[in-house]
């Protein structure tokens, strides 16, 4: 079923793991009806702490655009309901409308699968987690707020139809119900507006830079040899070019 060697499953059973890849162990984990979660950790915390400035920005420039239309809104509303626990980027109420409005903030789209499965449960238990809020809400809609990036962008044309057919609503659509909400709403919508400034939040931006890595001439070698060119280059191991990826 997960198109994994029999030799690496029995390894994967065994807790044998030294020669496994990740890949192999996601087939094996996903074809037993389970899913795979791994957990980075670095001296200083969390790998994904790395990037909570850059998510904070965004969900406050969403919570900023809520409010400045008549919104109440709550960051990181957490929720724990017959054993089902998460938390809510931001939970948003329009009580004129008793619109409920759950939003879900990306700054980089990586697991689809992911995402359609995670605002399928909030919107599910979004009604009881209104009620113990004191609130009464008629309908619930959903919001993916998703940063304005060339790399978002490539990978959701890449499952455009399935994040269509979950939230057929577009930016358009999102800006006009926003002022005046009157049916339930499955939106997914980039932000364009957001200061570059305000999602770095004054922390370096990942560089990719390149470097030609030459051995060094030694003496009494011609600057032809030590470069590998010509036959005696090739009598050596060329170094090879070297992509590093950096935060300063």
């Amino acid at each position: 079923m997960s198109g994994v060697a029999r030799t690496a499953v029995v390894a994967i059973e065994a807790g044998r793991l030294g020669r496994i890849t990740v890949g192999d162990l996601r087939a094996v984990i996903t074809a037993s009806g389970a899913r795979l979660e791994l957990r980075i950790q670095v001296a200083g915390g969390d790998v994904h702490r790395l990037l909570d400035a850059g998510h904070a920005a965004l969900q406050d420039a969403v919570v900023r655009r809520l409010r400045a239309l008549d919104w109440q809104a709550w960051p990181e509303v957490s929720f724990s309901i017959f054993g089902e626990r998460g938390i809510i980027d931001i939970l948003a109420w329009h009580g004129e409308r008793r619109m409920l409005l759950v939003v879900e903030v990306k700054t980089l789209l990586v697991d689809f699968g992911d995402l359609l499965a995670t605002m399928d449960r909030r919107l599910r238990l979004a009604p009881r987690i209104a009620v113990d809020r004191g609130l009464d809400p008629i309908d619930v809609g959903a919001w993916v707020a998703v940063r304005e990036t060339a790399t978002n962008r490539r990978r959701l044309s890449g499952h455009a139809a399935l994040v269509r057919a979950a939230f057929p609503d577009d930016g358009r659509t999102l800006r006009a119900w926003l002022r005046e909400p009157s049916r339930p709403l499955r939106a997914l919508a980039f932000l364009s507006d957001v200061p570059h400034h305000d999602l770095s939040q004054g922390r370096a931006m990942p560089r990719r830079v390149r470097l030609d890595v030459q051995p060094r001439p030694g003496p009494g070698t011609d600057r032809g040899t030590a470069r590998g060119d010509g036959a005696a280059g090739q009598d050596r191991a060329s170094p090879p070019r070297v992509g590093v990826a950096f935060r300063s």
